[in-house]
Formats: C-alpha cells, structure tokens, sequence
C-alpha cells in the first residue's frame, strides 16, 4: 500500500496484451483478486519475497502468467551472477535473528517477544475522526480523517494504519519505525508528501499525512493510453526529479520509485504531484553502498541486483518511469520475474520501434543517460534536469548536486598529476556541458565573488539542510574536504574537481574529449616520470610488482605518461590499484596469480566499483 491516499489493490498495469509492450486500457484492466489462502501459500513459500519485508508493502500475487507479470516473488532461478543466493541467506539470517535459542531439555519451539512499542502518542482518538477507507494492501489500509481540534481543526488527512500483528519480524518493525523517522525529518519540498504526526495503541500504529485527492501517476498514464507529449512528459518529470534530488541531498534513498508511488493533489490536470511511500527508503552517507534488495521489479537498477548500490539507483527508476511517459511500453519486459531480472542486467531498452523514431533525439539521449547500466556513467537526477532536453521548461531550476562533494573530496586527495590531468580534461568541455557546473558553482558562490571555500560549502548546504541530512551524517562528510592545500577554489579548478570523468565517458564525444585533453597535458602538464615516481603519486605499497602493473602508463621513448596512461589517471585508478596493497599479506605461492589476476581485472576496468 503505502500510500497517502492509495485505491485498492490492482493487477500489473503493464501486463500484456496484444503487443507486449503496450500499456493497457484503464477499462481494460482485469481485477485482481488474491485469496486468504494464495497470500498464505506466499508467506510460506520457501521462495523469497524480492523486497525487504515492510508492513507498508503487499505481496501481489499474479492472476495468470497470461494476464499478469509476477513482480515481487521468485519463481525460477536464474543464470549467474543471480542475486537468489544472497537473497535466501539474508533472509535466512532474519530469521534466525527471530527465534529463540532454545534450551536442550525443551522440545516446543517459542520465539522472542518483539517489541512492538514506538513511543508515538497514544491519543489519536481524541484527536481525529476517522472517515471511510480509500485504499487496501496486505499489510494495512489507509483511510480519510479530519482533525477534531487544534490548529488543523477540520482539516482532510490521509491515515495510514498499519496493524500491529502483521509486525512478524524485528525487521519490519524497524521498516515501520524507519519510514516515520524518514517522513518526520525529510520536510520542506512541495513535491513531498506533508507528514503530519504519527500515533499508536495497543493493536495499530497511525501516520497522518497530507490527503491527496488527485490519484496515482499511473491512473493519469493509463487514462492518456500510456503515451505522453514531450512537453507533458517534461512537466512530470520535472517535478518528479526535484523531489529525487532533493531526498538524495538529504541523504535519503527511496529505493521504490514507480508510477504508483506519485499521487497528484487533486483531479485539476495542473495539479502538484507528491511522492509517497518511504516504507523502503532509508539514510545513505555519500561514500556508502548499500545492499538490501528491495524495489518492484520493473523499476530495480541493475547494481541493486548486484548488491552494492547507493543514490544512482533511484535515478534508473526514474529513467524507466521516462521511458513509459514517452512511449507508452516498457523497457525491460519478461512473463517471469527471474526473466525481468535478466533482462535488466542484460538487455538494453529498444528506441527503434514507435513512437521513438518521431521523438527527438534529445528526449532519446536523456533517456539513454538516465538507463545507462553503468551507474558511475548515469546521471544524478540534478544533472538530469540540467540536459538541454529538460533545462528550459518551465524555468527549471538546478538543486545543488550531493556528487559534487564526492568529486571534490576525490580530487582534493588526488595527485598533482592526476589534478593536472583533470584540468586538462576540463578545458576541453562544451559550454552545454559545462552548464550544470555553472549552475551548482552559482549555487555554492551566491555571493558571486567568483571563487568558493570550504565555510561557502558549509553555508549553503546547511541553508539546505533537513534533520535528514544530520541522520545520514552528511555534515560530518565535509570534514574530509578541508585538505591543507584547500583554501579558495575558483571555477576553472573547480570543473576540475567537479568533473564526472565516467559520466563524461558516456557522451558520444568522448573519445575526442580524451585526445584534446591529452594534447594539452603534452603541452602544459606531460613530464618525464620513471615507474617508481609514479607508483608513488598512486599510492603503491613497496611490495606491489609496479613494473609488470605500469608498464604501459609510461612511453618508452620519452618516459612520459602515453595516452592509456593518462586515461587511465583520469579514471582515478589509484582508487583501483590499491587492491594490489591489500594482496602483500597473501601467502607467496597464491601471490603471482592473484597479482595477474587483479592485473587482468584493472586493464579491463569494466563495472570497478559495481
């Protein structure tokens, strides 16, 4: 369910029908129906449920693989890498964590009492009136309310009632208790859905939000037959990528982003859309990566399915919600979840059939930055609206980007080399692409004194700060931007610092961004550097093998860094050889082969930080 104002259970809107990827008619969509018994059956099925188990979540089951995609179970294992054991041993350990030890002379099984107490006020029947129900999921129900007294006295609210006895696992209820703290400190973005108090007693807990009246995105896509305008498309997007953007630099994931957790205000077609259902969401520090499964299906990223994860996930959500405004289908489809999870990691999204042919190309180009598999090539969702496709509608206005602190803190760490390389790099971009770094630069300068310090940095992001930013300890990040060399920064050093080198590498003209770089690192920053002075900028322990692993980051004939060399530099490789630092405890026998297998590894430097 988790929704402010949600209907009742519907089968998969993207079920197929005559062609499999068309979005079916509102009046044609079959009614789901799940049986007490099916749900059982479900729960206790040694097959795994796809997302983290939260009160807040139903597990649908599908009618019939003719008229409906399963989304949330397992049905049939998968070709490697599969995500399937990993799932089975968390949840295993889960429910180990759940039950008793047992002492040797007993033979009935007990379990460990959870505690069920939230510390929420107790006094929610004295302070509104319930009115009728609007929406039903497996684990609770949401109903309207008005307020009987205070300062919101008569006021509409959406209630989300969640029983207590479907709190089965100390895990959800710390999804429950997870999801209020999300919704009381993520406060003050119009595309948020208003939190407004949370209460219990002894059978429910109750999360009064703002009442929205207007129904699901998904609703409005169906009843348009699945297929937007560009220009409309853009409008919801917009509002969709702000709210992203905003929780990312609040330190908050919402690992569940679809069509279905969108609800306009009202039935006005202008009306405000909100984002909803933070039952899955949860706090990331800009250096962590996460590794809970969770999502729905369609909308999951591929390096979720890979474990290690962090804000970029929910940007790949947001681009298949893209494509479906644009066309009207969806881009990775299958009849079994297993077969969707293939498709995700392996296929790529189709922009040759209709309508796409008639978009134009810079709808297409966002797209593909938005479902780009590599995450480290992906846009972040302020980059996102910053793309000449999105930028000019309705006067968008660019959100301070949280990747901007992990790039300076990464270059700010870097070697002089490497510092040169970027700002070799820099010089060579366009001044489309040098907009969004115009734009988070003015965001950090509002002063417009041209250059910004670390109490600049300090300033504006606690302008913009939620109690959420302090839960995921992003203030604390800062710290590590203060390098003794760091005093005032200006733009051109800046680009340098703030510069995506792998989302640069995405772009079409990448390979030409890369030669003009290396022609002016000849000319201004290129020296003659023996293997050791190198090993030493990038960090390398004494007993790592430098000449086998750098040989070919140095030209024979001069001693300069060759062309591999330097790209390789850009990509930060000292990050990567590091590895080779951690292999010196090995035993000597398994020493060699490791080496040349990491060695292998690094040359192909294909999905390094996946």
């Amino acid at each position: 369910m988790g929704t402010c104002a949600s209907k009742p259970p519907k089968p998969n809107p993207y079920a197929p029908r005559d062609q499999p990827n068309v979005l079916p008619e509102p009046a044609q969509t079959p009614k789901s129906t799940v049986s007490r018994d099916l749900v059982t059956a479900i729960k206790e099925s040694p097959f795994f449920p796809f997302y983290t188990p939260s009160p807040a979540h139903g597990v649908k089951a599908p009618e019939s693989p003719a008229n409906s995609t399963p989304r949330r179970i397992f049905r049939l294992p998968f070709p490697p890498p599969s995500p399937a054991k990993h799932i089975k041993a968390v949840l295993r350990h889960r429910r180990e964590k759940t039950v008793a030890k047992i002492p040797e002379d007993e033979e009935s099984e007990e379990r460990t009492e959870l505690d069920k107490r939230f510390g929420f006020s107790k006094e929610f029947t004295s302070r509104l009136e319930v009115a009728e129900e609007v929406g039903r999921g497996h684990f609770g129900y949401t109903c309207s309310a008005k307020f009987k007294k205070g300062e919101r006295k008569g006021q509409k609210v959406a209630v989300k009632v969640i029983p207590k006895s479907k709190m089965t696992t100390a895990i959800a209820v710390e999804d429950v208790r997870r999801e209020v703290k999300i919704l009381r400190s993520l406060t003050g973005h119009s595309n948020l859905v208003q939190f407004y108090d949370a209460f219990e007693d002894t059978e429910n807990i109750y999360i009064v939000m703002e009442l929205c009246e207007g129904g699901e995105l998904l609703d409005r896509i169906l009843s348009r037959g699945g297929k937007y305008s560009e220009d409309d498309a853009k409008t919801v997007l917009v509002q969709i990528l702000n709210v992203v953007a905003f929780c990312h630099l609040q330190g908050v994931v919402h690992r569940d982003l679809k069509p279905e957790n969108f609800l306009y205000t009202s039935k006005d077609e202008n009306s405000q859309l909100k984002a909803i259902d933070f039952g899955l969401s949860d706090f990331v520090r800009p250096d962590e990566r996460l590794n809970d499964i969770v999502g729905s299906a369609y909308y999951v990223a591929p390096e979720v399915l890979h474990r290690s994860y962090s804000t970029e996930a929910d940007v790949w959500s947001v681009g298949v919600i893209a494509y479906i405004l644009l066309c009207g289908g969806r881009p990775f489809w299958a009849r079994t979840e297993s077969g969707i999870f293939r498709a995700v990691l392996k296929a790529e999204p189709s922009f040759d059939e209709a309508p796409w042919p008639s978009l134009s190309s810079e709808a297409k180009d966002f797209v593909k930055l938005l479902l780009n598999k590599d995450p480290r090539k992906r846009m972040t969702a302020a980059q996102a609206l910053s793309h000449r496709w999105i930028r000019n509608h309705c006067d968008v206005k660019v959100p301070l980007d949280i990747l901007i602190f992990r790039l300076m803190k990464a270059y700010l760490r870097s070697s002089s080399l490497r510092k040169a390389a970027l700002r070799a790099l820099s010089r060579t971009l366009t001044a489309d692409e040098l907009f969004y770094l115009k734009e988070q630069f003015a965001l950090l300068d509002p002063e417009n004194n041209g250059s910004i310090t670390l109490e600049d940095i300090k300033m504006v992001l606690m302008k913009n700060a939620t109690d959420s930013m302090r839960e995921s300890r992003i203030p604390d990040y800062l710290i590590s931007l203060n390098a003794p060399q760091y005093r005032r920064m200006d733009f051109e050093e800046f680009c340098a610092a703030a510069l995506g080198v792998h989302q640069l590498e995405a772009l079409d003209r990448w390979e030409q961004h890369a030669r003009c770089a290396y022609e002016i690192f000849e000319k201004d920053g290129n020296r003659a550097i023996v293997i050791e002075e190198l090993a030493s900028e990038l960090g390398l322990g004494p007993s790592i093998p430098v000449h086998a692993i750098l040989n070919d980051w140095i030209r024979h004939t001069d001693g300069k860094l060759s062309f591999l060399g330097f790209v390789k530099l850009l990509h930060d490789y000292r990050q990567s050889l590091t590895l080779f630092n951690d292999l010196a405890e090995e035993p000597e026998p398994r020493k060699v082969g490791t080496y040349r297998a990491v060695d292998c590894f690094l040359r192909s430097h294909e999905n390094l930080w996946l």
